[in-house]
């Protein structure tokens, strides 16, 4: 018997108290209107033009994401996961030439919804903001997904992840006035790449029109 007590145990965090259906509303608001001018304006896009999109105060806006990189970190980190999950979803498909039309397809549509979606993959982020694991997880998962289906023979021997990037860039020339335009749109050239990314019986290595 030394005559020390024990240590106290540390305290039970506090669970963190829910926010109120306003509070969540003004939340949504914010990053939805964060989501639509990263995309269209860049990050430089200042707090104030995004709490006026999204009808708050400045100060409600604050409150919810004190710096503009714990907003952006916010938003860019949602629309990453999704990448994740539909590559993840490709890569898990026997079929892998399905996989990858399908990865293609999700992608489209994602971008048709939500026009961050490509600012958040292709972006340079902030210092603070660091999405490289995420983006090289992501190509080199469809790097392997394309292998899978070039053993296949359905998909043309040149296909590179590259093609890939140039997809996603020029799906942003798309624009509509109502989503469901947009959408069909967007269904469509998913379906045009798919066809320029096939493989076809007796094509040589470079697929249609190579002049290799």
């Amino acid at each position: 018997m030394t005559g020390h007590l024990p240590h106290p145990l540390p305290p039970h965090p506090l669970p963190p108290h829910p926010l109120r259906s306003d509070a969540r509303d003004n939340r949504e608001r914010v990053l939805d209107a964060a989501r639509a001018l990263f995309a269209t304006e860049g990050l430089n896009v200042p707090m104030r033009e995004i709490a006026r999109r999204a009808e708050v105060g400045p100060a409600t806006l604050y409150r919810r994401f004190p710096t503009k990189e714990s907003l952006v970190t916010e938003v860019f980190t949602e629309q990453m996961r999704e990448c994740r999950a539909i590559v993840e979803g490709g890569l898990a498909d026997p079929d892998a030439w399905r996989g990858l039309c399908a990865v293609i397809e999700r992608t489209c549509e994602l971008h048709a919804h939500n026009r961050g979606f490509t600012e958040a993959f292709m972006a340079t982020f902030p210092d603070a903001v660091d999405f490289t694991a995420d983006r090289e997880y992501a190509l080199n998962a469809l790097a392997r997904l394309a292998r899978r289906a070039k053993e296949t023979g359905r998909l043309r021997s040149d296909f590179t992840v590259d093609d890939l990037i140039l997809m996603l860039m020029a799906h942003r020339g798309i624009h509509a006035g109502s989503t469901a335009t947009r959408l069909a749109a967007s269904r469509r050239y998913a379906r045009l790449v798919i066809d320029a990314f096939r493989a076809f019986p007796g094509e040589d290595a470079g697929g249609p029109g190579h002049l290799g």
